[in-house]
């Protein structure tokens, strides 16, 4: 029988503080599902960058745990992504990205997060700290139950960010002379990121 991939369905948005969300989160009855752990995640694309191309994703995320997610193109609506998803746990890390590599694919980034998770209603909610800042990923089933929750949250769905945490990066890496392969906490450890210089407006304001 052939897996049927997931449906990723989810929102990004930029905040100033990531303390009030949460406190929002439990106030209006949700729980804590994972505290705040760190994560690395290694992007693989072909020689040919024919995934990026293609709008998909390949990646290889580290944290408690280890996981190889696969992402097929996404589609938007009113800020809202959708898109195919594989994921599964790998026992072994540098066994996964040995084979990886030796399949012909390529190490494109490395990016770094801390990530807490929790549930509210039938959504869940991730509160991000970047490098560069500070996001929300909300997940639900389609797009009003994810704009009930910014609601809830008091938090503005029309600021949502069209682009993924890489693609911020590359917005701005230029100008602070960072190498875009490395979005990491100890590469951007003396430099002050705003708003302006990722292109967005926090949604919290």
């Amino acid at each position: 029988m052939k897996a049927q991939p997931d449906q990723e369905t989810e929102i990004k948005l930029y905040v100033l503080d990531l303390d009030k969300i949460e406190r929002r989160i439990l106030e209006s009855g949700g729980r804590l599902i994972q505290s705040r752990i760190f994560e690395s995640n290694l992007r693989f694309d072909l020689p040919d960058g024919s995934l990026r191309r293609d709008g998909r994703v390949l990646r290889l995320r580290q944290d408690r745990a280890s996981y190889l997610t696969y992402k097929g193109p996404s589609t938007r609506t009113d800020g809202v992504v959708s898109r195919a998803e594989y994921e599964f746990t790998v026992s072994d890390f540098e066994m996964a990205r040995r084979t990886i590599e030796a399949l012909g694919y390529q190490l494109t980034a490395v990016y770094e997060k801390y990530r807490g998770i929790y549930a509210l209603d039938d959504s869940l909610i991730m509160l991000d700290k970047l490098p560069y800042g500070h996001f929300v990923e909300i997940e639900g089933r389609d797009i009003d139950a994810i704009r009930k929750i910014t609601e809830k949250l008091e938090i503005n769905f029309d600021c949502a960010v069209p682009n993924s945490y890489l693609k911020l990066f590359e917005h701005f890496c230029g100008q602070f002379n960072l190498d875009p392969k490395k979005l990491t906490f100890a590469a951007l450890a003396n430099i002050s990121i705003t708003a302006q210089d990722l292109g967005v407006k926090p949604a919290d304001r």
